[in-house]
């Protein structure tokens, strides 16, 4: 009987420099959501995955929006786990502040560099590549193993993994997310979201008469952006089931980021003012003023009471305007380590790296929280160097992205089986 858990770890061993450049080559496609158009980098993988005998389905929610669905494996009733990955990555910005360019994927000091590398073409890459090497080699994969790769995840992801799972167009037993984690802590959870924005409105005036002539807007949004500072005092009602996961994360958080103690933001509400845009010209009083606002929701808050709050917030000051809803709106979410999907990739962490390994909960929002509604147990691992997220200078170390394949190779073989093991 064949060995495939070390005939496939040596595999990935002997060719990663395969791996390697073909998470570079995803880097050089500038795949910048808004605008949002996957196609270049779609074809890309689609012919990548012929070469390896694979065929893959489009299914297009949108004209430059294309999901990719690709199969191995033979079909289980018990047995069915998804690779989960997103081709789209935040824009660059400011192109002078990199030290290399964005999109060179650019191999240098154990590092490729460029926009999207942590955040998740070097997870990608891995996903990638582990399906056409399972096809290569020929796996008796007892159950399927789908990729499953999405367009749109940037910007909310509507277009993406819900459109996808809303539809029926596939299903799962379990699925594993790409996204950047620790090399030994998978995410297993993540806090909600409410997303909101507001508009302020004043009356115009000669600036130069300002503040006795004119109402500025804009004054009006900073006293709102202050009190909604106070949601971070909102109390959440913990359910026992997750407060030990809770404490695992808070003293997670303490020890992988020395120096800066970001562990309180698990029970508490977090507040980001994202863009503020209003006035007309300098010497106008503004009329008009428009903030939107990035709240993350804990275990034990509705995301809709946020909202409420917020309201509240604002009319104690005096300013009564409508909270409109966008992007992400959805409550904390997690996957219990109870679950095979996680059990094994722990235990597949563990073995590639000869370390402790363990699942946290990540303080951000993800496309996971749509597996779970579907009834999926989800978790999400990859390669990362988290403070270059959606920052200038981005990069993910390649000893990460050949250990995060691995561990993908290993979680697969051990959650499907093979058939020839049955024999």
């Amino acid at each position: 009987m064949t060995d495939w858990n070390r005939l496939v770890i040596e595999e990935i061993e002997k060719r990663q420099d395969e791996l390697i450049e073909l998470c570079s080559r995803l880097i050089q496609f500038p795949s910048e959501n808004p605008p949002g158009d996957s196609r270049p980098i779609s074809k890309f993988i689609i012919d990548y995955l012929k070469q390896e005998g694979i065929d893959t389905a489009i299914h297009e929610s949108g004209e430059t929006m294309w999901n990719l669905i690709s199969t191995v494996g033979t079909p289980s009733p018990d047995r069915h786990l998804l690779y989960c990955g997103h081709t789209d990555v935040v824009p660059a910005g400011d192109l002078s502040r990199w030290d290399v360019p964005p999109y060179s994927g650019l191999v240098q000091d154990g590092f490729i560099h460029g926009r999207g590398a942590t955040d998740m073409k070097g997870g990608l890459a891995g996903l990638i590549f582990v399906t056409g090497l399972f096809a290569r080699l020929g796996v008796p994969l007892a159950g399927n193993l789908s990729l499953f790769i999405v367009p749109d995840e940037e910007t909310g992801g509507d277009l993406g993994v819900p459109w996808v799972l809303d539809r029926g167009l596939i299903t799962g037993t379990a699925a594993v997310i790409a996204e950047p984690s620790h090399p030994q802590n998978p995410t297993i959870g993540q806090k909600g979201s409410c997303w909101f924005e507001f508009t302020v409105e004043g009356t115009p005036g000669h600036g130069s008469l300002s503040p006795l002539n004119g109402e500025s807007a804009i004054l009006k949004a900073a006293k709102a952006i202050q009190a909604l500072q106070k949601l971070w005092e909102l109390k959440p009602d913990i359910p026992a089931e997750v407060q030990e996961i809770i404490d695992i994360s808070k003293k997670f958080a303490l020890v992988r980021n020395p120096g800066k103690d970001v562990s309180a933001v698990h029970d508490h509400v977090t507040i980001n003012i994202g863009t503020i845009s209003g006035g007309t010209k300098v010497n106008v009083v503004a009329d008009r003023c428009t903030v939107q606002v990035d709240t993350r929701v804990p275990f034990g808050l509705d995301y809709r009471d946020v909202l409420a709050e917020a309201k509240r917030l604002l009319l104690e000051v005096g300013i009564d305007v409508e909270l409109k809803p966008f992007g992400f709106q959805g409550n904390a979410n997690w996957t219990s380590d109870s679950e095979d999907i996680v059990r094994l990739l722990v235990e597949s962490i563990s073995d590639v790296s000869q370390k402790e390994a363990y699942g946290v909960l990540q303080w951000a929002s993800s496309d996971a929280r749509h597996f779970r509604k579907h009834g999926i147990p989800v978790l999400q691992y990859g390669p990362s160097e988290l403070a270059g997220i959606h920052s200038f200078n981005e990069r993910v170390p390649v000893d990460q992205v050949i250990q995060a394949a691995k561990v993908y190779a290993l979680t697969a073989l051990k959650y499907l089986g093979t058939t020839d093991a049955n024999k």
